[in-house]
């Protein structure tokens, strides 16, 4: 059992998933672990281990929520960068082609990318469209015959420096709709230029994009994508996924501090004796077993058919919250140690900013659920 699954909802895995569960863990304390605080530090991607990835067999894993779930949260749990480009990819990236794409575009891209021969990214928030991105949308697409040409602008697209399919969201000029395309990442008009100097997800290779005349095959439109709300339905699934990253990063901050003060002396004793020490270290398993007790039941929700959109939303408002407060209590307990890569926990204090924002704030998350608890929508049209 893990240190801070207090209540044993691991238990509630089936065997098989429970070894699938092991075995990833296995792999990212081993193969991860011992480099993120390197490849964080200098801004780079791990790209000898994509491949090993694909060794997992897990990316088109047809698994329970549950499942699908608890391998988000061992990958936030050894390296939240690594956890983005794992869900970019498999969540984003083949989630839209999942969602949205033809029985013939699924047989096209998704065992190729299941594969990891072929590494997705997914192109929607904008330079001045983030949360008002369903109606600001400005990159638009123009249809000239079989092809459709793309123009406009994207930022902050993860794994878009290096990846080969990128789905791009673009609203119609006909129809005023949101539709998206699968593009090549080489096509030409399309260039991705890597931002610098982040303070988060430094490992995360996000990129601005420039559509420039791109034009792309009618064919390499998701055909099942005509409207933002086939978008946000690949949003609604994916948003699940980063509540159970913030309780990784959780888990990853208490285990550091739980390890920390049982070896730190001080005063002649270990500083886990110490009331206020384990005071803190009782705050941060308690949010970690609440914010872990609500993702469980989010699945079971999802497994059972009677997910909605609140249920996600609260869950990633609520989980990355408890989150932050978390990794801050972590780094109390190692005081200046705090500060330092050697230690992990300044790398998770640095990327809970990220998740905190991404996928939905949490102010916008929370009118969703407002919205839903009060029949009365609070946002600005």
């Amino acid at each position: 059992m893990l240190d801070g699954d207090l209540y044993a909802f691991q238990d509630l895995l089936s065997e098989d998933e429970a070894a699938v569960v092991r075995r990833v863990h296995d792999f990212l304390d081993a193969e991860v672990v011992p480099i993120a605080n390197d490849h964080w530090a200098r801004a780079d991607f791990p790209h000898h281990l994509i491949k090993r990835y694909a060794d997992l067999d897990i990316a088109d894993r047809q698994g329970s929520n549950l499942l699908n779930g608890w391998l988000a949260l061992e990958m936030a749990r050894a390296d939240a960068s690594m956890a983005t480009f794992y869900g970019v990819h498999a969540g984003l990236a083949m989630g839209s082609i999942r969602t949205c794409g033809s029985e013939e575009q699924k047989a096209r891209w998704l065992p190729q990318m299941a594969a990891f021969d072929k590494i997705g990214a997914f192109a929607l928030t904008e330079p001045t469209g983030g949360s008002d991105v369903a109606a600001g949308l400005r990159t638009t697409a123009r249809r000239d015959g079989d092809t459709w040409v793309l123009d406009g602008n994207k930022r902050w697209i993860g794994n878009a420096t290096f990846a080969d399919l990128i789905v791009v969201w673009a609203r119609s000029v006909d129809d005023d709709q949101v539709k998206g395309f699968v593009v090549p990442r080489e096509t030409p008009g399309l260039t991705a230029t890597k931002i610098e100097n982040k303070i988060a997800l430094r490992t995360v290779q996000n990129a601005d994009i420039v559509l420039d005349g791109v034009r792309v095959p009618e064919a390499d439109r998701l055909q099942n994508a005509n409207s933002f709300k086939d978008t946000a339905k690949v949003l609604r699934q994916t948003r699940s996924g980063v509540a159970w990253e913030a309780v990784g990063v959780m888990l990853a901050a208490y285990e550091i501090a739980l390890k920390y003060a049982k070896e730190r002396r001080q005063f002649g004793r270990p500083i886990a004796s110490f009331q206020l020490v384990q005071d803190l270290l009782v705050r941060m398993v308690g949010n970690l077993t609440g914010s872990l007790g609500m993702c469980v039941r989010l699945a079971q929700l999802q497994d059972a058919g009677q997910y909605r959109d609140e249920h996600s939303a609260l869950a990633k408002a609520y989980c990355t919250t408890r989150m932050r407060e978390v990794v801050g209590w972590a780094r109390e307990i190692l005081a200046g140690n705090g500060i330092v890569l050697d230690y992990d926990i300044g790398r998770f204090v640095a990327d809970s900013e990220a998740l905190y924002s991404y996928e939905g704030t949490r102010e916008i998350n929370t009118l969703i659920v407002g919205r839903a608890i009060t029949g009365e929508s609070a946002f600005v049209s």
